[in-house]
Protein backbone atom coordinates (compact mmCIF):
# COMPACT_ATOMS: atom_id res chain seq x y z
CA UNK A 1 0.00 0.00 0.00
CA UNK A 2 1.75 3.22 -1.10
CA UNK A 3 2.10 5.72 1.73
CA UNK A 4 3.25 8.84 -0.08
CA UNK A 5 0.79 11.44 -1.33
CA UNK A 6 1.29 10.40 -4.94
CA UNK A 7 0.67 6.79 -4.00
CA UNK A 8 -2.56 7.70 -2.24
CA UNK A 9 -3.66 9.69 -5.25
CA UNK A 10 -2.95 6.67 -7.45
CA UNK A 11 -5.03 4.53 -5.12
CA UNK A 12 -7.91 7.00 -5.33
CA UNK A 13 -7.69 7.15 -9.11
CA UNK A 14 -7.53 3.36 -9.50
CA UNK A 15 -10.54 2.57 -7.33
CA UNK A 16 -12.76 5.49 -8.39
CA UNK A 17 -11.86 4.83 -12.04
CA UNK A 18 -12.86 1.19 -11.64
CA UNK A 19 -16.11 2.31 -10.01
CA UNK A 20 -16.91 4.67 -12.87
CA UNK A 21 -16.70 1.77 -15.33
CA UNK A 22 -18.30 -1.06 -13.36
CA UNK A 23 -20.66 0.38 -10.72
CA UNK A 24 -24.12 -1.12 -10.53
CA UNK A 25 -26.96 1.08 -11.74
CA UNK A 26 -28.88 1.45 -8.48
CA UNK A 27 -31.79 3.90 -8.14
CA UNK A 28 -30.54 5.48 -4.92
CA UNK A 29 -27.32 6.39 -6.74
CA UNK A 30 -29.22 8.37 -9.37
CA UNK A 31 -28.62 12.12 -8.94
CA UNK A 32 -32.39 12.61 -9.07
CA UNK A 33 -32.94 10.39 -6.01
CA UNK A 34 -34.19 12.39 -3.06
CA UNK A 35 -32.37 12.41 0.30
CA UNK A 36 -35.39 10.54 1.66
CA UNK A 37 -34.85 7.83 -0.96
CA UNK A 38 -31.21 7.57 0.10
CA UNK A 39 -32.15 7.29 3.77
CA UNK A 40 -34.73 4.57 3.03
CA UNK A 41 -32.14 2.63 1.00
CA UNK A 42 -29.52 2.83 3.74
CA UNK A 43 -31.91 1.49 6.38
CA UNK A 44 -33.16 -1.29 4.09
CA UNK A 45 -29.67 -2.33 3.01
CA UNK A 46 -28.54 -3.06 6.56
CA UNK A 47 -27.88 -6.82 6.63
CA UNK A 48 -30.00 -7.29 3.50
CA UNK A 49 -28.77 -7.93 -0.08
CA UNK A 50 -29.45 -5.38 -2.82
CA UNK A 51 -31.50 -7.84 -4.86
CA UNK A 52 -34.04 -8.18 -2.04
CA UNK A 53 -34.11 -4.48 -1.27
CA UNK A 54 -34.73 -3.19 -4.80
CA UNK A 55 -38.42 -4.15 -5.24
CA UNK A 56 -39.39 -3.12 -1.71
CA UNK A 57 -37.52 0.20 -2.03
CA UNK A 58 -39.42 1.00 -5.23
CA UNK A 59 -42.73 0.13 -3.56
CA UNK A 60 -41.96 2.32 -0.56
CA UNK A 61 -40.91 5.34 -2.60
CA UNK A 62 -44.00 5.00 -4.78
CA UNK A 63 -46.26 4.82 -1.75
CA UNK A 64 -44.34 7.23 0.48
CA UNK A 65 -42.28 9.59 -1.68
CA UNK A 66 -41.73 11.90 1.30
CA UNK A 67 -41.18 11.44 5.03
CA UNK A 68 -44.54 13.12 5.67
CA UNK A 69 -46.32 10.40 3.73
CA UNK A 70 -44.92 7.65 5.92
CA UNK A 71 -45.29 9.64 9.14
CA UNK A 72 -48.96 10.17 8.36
CA UNK A 73 -49.73 6.45 8.48
CA UNK A 74 -49.72 4.02 11.44
CA UNK A 75 -46.41 2.40 12.31
CA UNK A 76 -48.00 -0.96 11.55
CA UNK A 77 -48.29 -0.01 7.89
CA UNK A 78 -44.51 0.40 7.77
CA UNK A 79 -44.12 -3.11 9.18
CA UNK A 80 -46.70 -4.46 6.73
CA UNK A 81 -44.94 -2.87 3.75
CA UNK A 82 -41.54 -4.09 4.97
CA UNK A 83 -42.40 -7.46 3.51
CA UNK A 84 -39.76 -10.15 3.92
CA UNK A 85 -36.72 -7.90 4.28
CA UNK A 86 -36.11 -9.21 7.80
CA UNK A 87 -35.29 -7.34 11.00
CA UNK A 88 -38.67 -5.52 10.90
CA UNK A 89 -37.71 -3.23 13.76
CA UNK A 90 -35.95 -1.27 11.04
CA UNK A 91 -39.40 -0.42 9.66
CA UNK A 92 -40.44 0.99 13.03
CA UNK A 93 -37.23 3.01 13.26
CA UNK A 94 -37.74 4.39 9.77
CA UNK A 95 -41.30 5.36 10.68
CA UNK A 96 -40.03 7.09 13.84
CA UNK A 97 -37.34 8.88 11.83
CA UNK A 98 -39.96 10.08 9.35
CA UNK A 99 -42.06 11.45 12.20
CA UNK A 100 -39.05 13.27 13.63
CA UNK A 101 -38.15 14.69 10.21
CA UNK A 102 -41.67 16.08 9.92
CA UNK A 103 -41.89 17.47 13.46
CA UNK A 104 -38.33 18.76 13.83
CA UNK A 105 -37.13 19.49 10.29
CA UNK A 106 -40.27 20.64 8.46
CA UNK A 107 -40.39 17.41 6.47
CA UNK A 108 -36.86 17.73 5.01
CA UNK A 109 -34.22 15.11 5.69
CA UNK A 110 -31.47 16.98 7.59
CA UNK A 111 -28.21 17.47 5.75
CA UNK A 112 -25.57 17.33 8.48
CA UNK A 113 -24.09 14.37 10.31
CA UNK A 114 -25.08 15.54 13.84
CA UNK A 115 -28.70 16.21 12.83
CA UNK A 116 -28.96 12.89 11.02
CA UNK A 117 -27.43 11.04 13.97
CA UNK A 118 -30.09 12.55 16.24
CA UNK A 119 -32.90 10.90 14.25
CA UNK A 120 -34.46 7.80 15.86
CA UNK A 121 -32.83 4.60 14.68
CA UNK A 122 -30.02 6.34 12.76
CA UNK A 123 -26.54 5.26 13.80
CA UNK A 124 -23.13 6.64 12.95
CA UNK A 125 -22.76 4.69 9.71
CA UNK A 126 -26.19 5.68 8.37
CA UNK A 127 -25.75 9.32 9.35
CA UNK A 128 -22.40 9.49 7.54
CA UNK A 129 -23.72 7.63 4.49
CA UNK A 130 -26.77 9.87 4.05
CA UNK A 131 -24.71 13.03 4.58
CA UNK A 132 -22.27 11.81 1.93
CA UNK A 133 -24.51 10.17 -0.66
CA UNK A 134 -27.54 12.46 -0.38
CA UNK A 135 -25.81 15.78 0.25
CA UNK A 136 -22.24 15.36 -1.00
CA UNK A 137 -20.65 15.87 2.41
CA UNK A 138 -17.12 14.73 3.15
CA UNK A 139 -17.77 12.05 5.76
CA UNK A 140 -15.94 8.91 6.80
CA UNK A 141 -18.29 6.12 5.75
CA UNK A 142 -17.33 2.68 7.06
CA UNK A 143 -19.49 -0.38 6.44
CA UNK A 144 -18.62 -4.08 6.41
CA UNK A 145 -17.44 -3.98 2.79
CA UNK A 146 -15.17 -0.99 3.35
CA UNK A 147 -13.74 -2.58 6.49
CA UNK A 148 -12.87 -5.75 4.54
CA UNK A 149 -11.16 -3.84 1.71
CA UNK A 150 -9.13 -1.83 4.22
CA UNK A 151 -8.16 -4.96 6.16
CA UNK A 152 -6.78 -6.70 3.09
CA UNK A 153 -5.40 -3.75 1.18
CA UNK A 154 -3.64 -2.01 4.05
CA UNK A 155 -3.39 -4.33 7.06
CA UNK A 156 -2.80 -7.56 5.15
CA UNK A 157 -5.53 -9.35 7.08
CA UNK A 158 -8.05 -11.72 5.49
CA UNK A 159 -10.91 -10.16 7.47
CA UNK A 160 -11.40 -7.12 9.64
CA UNK A 161 -11.74 -7.42 13.41
CA UNK A 162 -15.04 -8.94 14.58
CA UNK A 163 -16.20 -5.48 15.74
CA UNK A 164 -15.43 -2.02 14.37
CA UNK A 165 -12.38 -0.47 16.04
CA UNK A 166 -11.19 3.09 16.50
CA UNK A 167 -8.09 2.19 14.50
CA UNK A 168 -10.25 1.23 11.51
CA UNK A 169 -12.06 4.56 11.68
CA UNK A 170 -8.75 6.42 11.81
CA UNK A 171 -7.47 4.45 8.83
CA UNK A 172 -10.63 5.20 6.84
CA UNK A 173 -10.31 8.89 7.69
CA UNK A 174 -6.66 8.91 6.57
CA UNK A 175 -7.58 7.39 3.21
CA UNK A 176 -10.44 9.80 2.52
CA UNK A 177 -9.79 12.28 -0.32
CA UNK A 178 -9.68 15.92 0.69
CA UNK A 179 -12.34 17.39 -1.58
CA UNK A 180 -16.03 16.68 -1.05
CA UNK A 181 -16.94 15.30 -4.48
CA UNK A 182 -14.03 12.87 -4.67
CA UNK A 183 -14.59 11.72 -1.10
CA UNK A 184 -18.19 10.79 -1.93
CA UNK A 185 -17.08 8.82 -4.99
CA UNK A 186 -14.34 7.16 -2.96
CA UNK A 187 -16.73 5.99 -0.25
CA UNK A 188 -19.12 4.55 -2.82
CA UNK A 189 -16.29 2.99 -4.84
CA UNK A 190 -14.59 1.21 -1.94
CA UNK A 191 -17.97 -0.06 -0.75
CA UNK A 192 -18.70 -1.40 -4.23
CA UNK A 193 -15.27 -3.00 -4.46
CA UNK A 194 -15.96 -4.90 -1.27
CA UNK A 195 -19.43 -5.93 -2.42
CA UNK A 196 -18.46 -7.16 -5.88
CA UNK A 197 -14.75 -8.06 -5.89
CA UNK A 198 -13.18 -8.12 -2.43
CA UNK A 199 -15.90 -10.40 -1.10
CA UNK A 200 -15.74 -12.24 2.20
CA UNK A 201 -15.64 -15.85 1.05
CA UNK A 202 -14.26 -15.97 -2.50
CA UNK A 203 -12.58 -12.69 -3.43
CA UNK A 204 -12.12 -12.08 -7.15
CA UNK A 205 -8.57 -10.83 -6.84
CA UNK A 206 -7.68 -10.95 -10.58
CA UNK A 207 -10.43 -8.38 -11.21
CA UNK A 208 -9.27 -6.02 -8.45
CA UNK A 209 -8.00 -2.64 -9.68
CA UNK A 210 -5.49 -2.37 -6.80
CA UNK A 211 -4.29 -5.97 -6.53
CA UNK A 212 -0.69 -4.87 -7.05
CA UNK A 213 -0.91 -2.73 -3.90
CA UNK A 214 -2.73 -5.30 -1.74
CA UNK A 215 -0.89 -6.20 1.46
CA UNK A 216 -2.93 -9.38 1.87
CA UNK A 217 -1.97 -10.69 -1.57
CA UNK A 218 1.65 -9.68 -1.00
CA UNK A 219 1.64 -11.68 2.25
CA UNK A 220 0.44 -14.81 0.44
CA UNK A 221 -3.23 -14.58 1.35
CA UNK A 222 -2.94 -15.64 5.01
CA UNK A 223 -6.14 -17.20 6.43
CA UNK A 224 -8.39 -15.33 8.85
CA UNK A 225 -7.36 -15.22 12.50
CA UNK A 226 -10.88 -16.24 13.50
CA UNK A 227 -13.85 -18.08 12.00
CA UNK A 228 -16.80 -15.76 11.39
CA UNK A 229 -19.95 -17.00 13.08
CA UNK A 230 -23.01 -16.90 10.87
CA UNK A 231 -26.30 -16.02 12.46
CA UNK A 232 -28.45 -19.05 13.18
CA UNK A 233 -31.98 -19.03 11.81
CA UNK A 234 -33.75 -22.41 11.81
CA UNK A 235 -35.34 -23.15 15.15
CA UNK A 236 -34.53 -19.74 16.63
CA UNK A 237 -36.82 -17.17 18.20
CA UNK A 238 -36.03 -14.95 15.21
CA UNK A 239 -37.54 -17.49 12.85
CA UNK A 240 -40.68 -17.82 14.97
CA UNK A 241 -41.02 -14.05 15.35
CA UNK A 242 -40.73 -13.65 11.60
CA UNK A 243 -43.43 -16.26 11.05
CA UNK A 244 -45.75 -14.47 13.50
CA UNK A 245 -45.16 -11.09 11.84
CA UNK A 246 -45.96 -12.68 8.47
CA UNK A 247 -49.36 -13.65 9.89
CA UNK A 248 -50.00 -10.18 11.29
CA UNK A 249 -49.07 -8.53 8.01
CA UNK A 250 -51.96 -10.27 6.25
CA UNK A 251 -54.45 -10.07 9.11
CA UNK A 252 -57.34 -7.63 8.73
CA UNK A 253 -58.40 -8.08 12.38
CA UNK A 254 -56.62 -8.96 15.63
CA UNK A 255 -55.45 -12.57 15.62
CA UNK A 256 -56.42 -14.58 18.75
CA UNK A 257 -53.52 -16.17 20.59
CA UNK A 258 -54.95 -19.67 20.17
CA UNK A 259 -54.61 -19.38 16.39
CA UNK A 260 -50.84 -19.14 16.83
CA UNK A 261 -50.74 -22.07 19.25
CA UNK A 262 -53.09 -24.52 17.57
CA UNK A 263 -53.33 -25.44 13.89
CA UNK A 264 -56.88 -25.39 12.50
CA UNK A 265 -58.55 -28.61 11.45
CA UNK A 266 -57.54 -29.97 8.06
CA UNK A 267 -60.51 -29.24 5.82
CA UNK A 268 -59.02 -30.96 2.81
CA UNK A 269 -58.05 -27.90 0.81
CA UNK A 270 -55.11 -25.54 0.74
CA UNK A 271 -55.21 -22.56 3.10
CA UNK A 272 -55.58 -19.06 1.72
CA UNK A 273 -55.21 -15.54 3.05
CA UNK A 274 -54.03 -15.52 6.67
CA UNK A 275 -54.11 -19.32 6.61
CA UNK A 276 -51.00 -19.46 4.44
CA UNK A 277 -48.56 -17.83 6.91
CA UNK A 278 -50.38 -19.54 9.81
CA UNK A 279 -49.74 -22.91 8.19
CA UNK A 280 -46.08 -21.97 7.75
CA UNK A 281 -45.86 -21.05 11.43
CA UNK A 282 -47.47 -24.31 12.53
CA UNK A 283 -45.09 -26.32 10.33
CA UNK A 284 -42.25 -24.92 12.43
CA UNK A 285 -43.89 -26.60 15.44
CA UNK A 286 -42.29 -24.23 17.96
CA UNK A 287 -42.48 -25.25 21.63
CA UNK A 288 -45.23 -23.35 23.49
CA UNK A 289 -42.70 -21.50 25.62
CA UNK A 290 -40.79 -20.33 22.53
CA UNK A 291 -43.97 -19.09 20.89
CA UNK A 292 -44.96 -17.23 24.06
CA UNK A 293 -41.48 -15.74 24.30
CA UNK A 294 -41.61 -14.64 20.67
CA UNK A 295 -45.04 -13.04 21.06
CA UNK A 296 -43.92 -11.26 24.23
CA UNK A 297 -40.81 -10.03 22.45
CA UNK A 298 -42.84 -8.61 19.57
CA UNK A 299 -45.02 -6.74 22.05
CA UNK A 300 -41.98 -5.41 23.90
CA UNK A 301 -40.35 -4.26 20.67
CA UNK A 302 -43.48 -2.47 19.48
CA UNK A 303 -43.89 -4.75 16.48
CA UNK A 304 -47.25 -6.01 17.73
CA UNK A 305 -49.92 -4.92 20.16
CA UNK A 306 -52.88 -6.51 21.92
CA UNK A 307 -56.32 -5.35 20.84
CA UNK A 308 -59.71 -6.92 21.49
CA UNK A 309 -58.06 -10.02 22.84
CA UNK A 310 -55.83 -10.61 19.84
CA UNK A 311 -52.53 -9.56 18.29
CA UNK A 312 -52.18 -7.01 15.50
CA UNK A 313 -49.58 -4.74 13.99
CA UNK A 314 -49.11 -1.44 15.84
CA UNK A 315 -51.70 1.22 15.06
Amino acid sequence: MPGAADGLQQLHDSITGWFAETARDLPWRDPSCSPWGVLVSEIMLQQTPVVRVLPVWHEWLERWPTPAGLAGEPAGEAVRAWGRLGYPRRALRLHAAAAAIVSEHAGKVPDTYPELLALPGVGSYTAAAVAAFAYGRRETVVDTNIRRVQARLVAGSALPAPALTAAEMRLAASLLPDDDATSVRWNAAVMELGALVCTARVPKCPACPVKDSCAWLAAGEPPPSYVPKGQAWHGTDRQVRGAVVAVLRLAEAPVPAEMFHHAPADLGFAPEGIGVPLAALHRLNPPPEQLERSLAGLLADGLAELHDGGYRLPA
